[in-house]
């Protein structure tokens, strides 16, 4: 019956997903696959291919981005110095992949032949970039090949990346929008889905150049995800990013630990999965349709050959972590994007994602929020409650994580864990077991673990 209900979950999720692509842009929190957890700047489109042809197999879940992260432009990603890297441009300035790396790439084209083969797999076509244009295209002062600009007319010289030497910012002028137009009708004309745009939302904030790229994807006529990194994005900020970009994150890039000493004063990188409770309970009021705050990736399995932070290895996260880490996005909505090399994806890491009523969560759960008054003894324990949609009504859930770095044996009322009702049955949604109707809940939660029930 379990495995009858699981299947009749997925195919709804499906169902939803390419209806409400049809209807709006990232209607659903995004799902898919990121290069960046395992390949870092060095992907080619061997290992792309290899990548999405694995997502391809979990598209019927509502996995179906699959995202080329930094560096595809450049001929030498290994390169210590900005000049050693070679970036590829084109005439007007605009990155284009490296041939070398990417060979299906034909003149003017781009990544056109690449979309349309993720397209053919049933999977959306994404790709990453630092705002701003390439400092190269400003020295050879390039014509944009709109309104009569160069790249000199568009470039802002002095709002560099403080972390990515690459691009000078963009002024927020007609020029400045004439590069950003020109840039997204040609990824449009490659067949783009998604965009992840870095050096943004955080650190600095360029709010003009949100704008100036909203503007420009809106102007293609082509729906294209716009994911803003890295965060942490600023609460002040949230009516900003929420009304030009589908996706922001709320954090500084998120790793495979749960929690991470930051021996630079006013840093949060890297940050870990401990780190991001506090971070998404300020974030729950804006959650909205089409409109996400990101937790960001889910470091799952193997990250390697080459990835973006630390040596080849497999994640540091243990089970109970991962299963935490997963559970904590899902019921806040987060977008879920896996950053592991899906190659090499083990079993334990593919029956997690391939949990429909968890996605399911994520996907279509309503009111969800983090309890504030928990009873005594749950100090280092976080409760998080929401609903799921049925056709009688709703279904409540209620996930509950332990923090700690010891076992904690929970013993709590349904009602002090935010049901109006004192007697309930339970629907284990990690294990399947269903508990007797009863007027409370006793789990041993291990460390950084978490458990979660459908609670009728």
């Amino acid at each position: 019956m379990r495995a009858f209900n699981c299947a009749v979950v997925a195919m709804l999720i499906a169902v939803v997903f390419f209806q409400a692509a049809a209807a709006e842009s990232a209607a659903g929190p995004p799902m898919g696959w990121n290069s960046w957890d395992a390949y870092g700047l060095t992907i080619d489109e061997a290992q792309f291919k290899a990548n999405a042809t694995v997502l391809a197999g979990l598209k019927s879940l509502g996995w179906r981005y699959a995202v080329i992260d930094e560096g595809w432009y450049m001929a030498d990603p290994s390169g210590a110095k900005l000049a050693d890297r070679h970036y590829q441009l084109d005439e007007h300035g605009l990155l284009i992949p490296d041939r070398r790396r990417f060979p299906s790439m034909r003149e003017g084209e781009g990544f056109k032949a690449l979309a349309n083969w993720t397209h053919a797999q049933g999977l959306l076509f994404g790709i990453h970039i630092v705002r701003g244009i390439p400092k190269e295209a400003v020295e050879k002062n390039l014509p944009l090949g709109l309104g009569g600009f160069t790249a000199r007319d568009a470039a802002d010289v002095g709002e560099t990346c403080p972390w990515d030497d690459g691009n000078f910012g963009v002024k927020d002028t007609a020029a400045g929008q004439a590069y950003y137009d020109l840039m997204l009708k040609q990824y449009a004309d490659w067949g783009l889905d998604y965009i992840k745009v870095d050096c943004i939302s955080d650190h600095p904030y360029r709010g003009s150049e949100i704008r100036q790229i909203a503007d420009a994807i809106g102007k293609t006529g082509r729906r294209i995800v716009l994911s803003l990194s890295p965060g942490p994005t600023q609460l002040a900020h949230a009516a900003e990013v929420s009304r030009y970009a589908q996706m922001w994150r709320t954090s500084d890039d998120v790793w495979d630990g749960w929690t991470f000493p930051h021996p630079k004063p006013g840093s949060e990188f890297p940050m870990g999965v401990g780190d991001a409770f506090a971070r998404l309970a300020l974030w729950a009021p804006y959650v909205r349709s089409g409109h996400w705050p990101d937790a960001d990736m889910l470091p799952f399995g193997v990250l390697a050959p080459s990835p973006g932070w630390g040596r080849a290895r497999q994640s540091r996260l243990t089970h109970d972590e991962e299963r935490s880490q997963f559970l904590l996005w899902c019921i806040p909505r987060s977008p879920l994007v896996l950053g592991g090399n899906l190659t090499r994806l083990d079993e334990f890491t593919r029956a997690l994602v391939s949990n429909a009523e968890l996605i399911a969560l994520d996907q279509s759960s309503l009111g969800s929020r983090p309890l504030s008054n928990l009873p005594p003894g749950m100090e280092k324990l976080t409760v998080w409650v929401s609903r799921l949609p049925a056709p009688e009504g709703s279904r409540q859930v209620i996930a509950i994580f332990n923090r700690d770095n010891e076992p904690a044996t929970v013993h709590a009322a349904w009602t002090q864990l935010g049901m109006d009702t004192p007697k309930h049955t339970a629907h284990d949604l990690f294990g399947g077991k269903l508990q007797a109707a009863s007027e409370g809940i006793e789990v041993r939660i291990p460390p950084h673990g978490a458990v979660a029930y459908q609670v009728e």
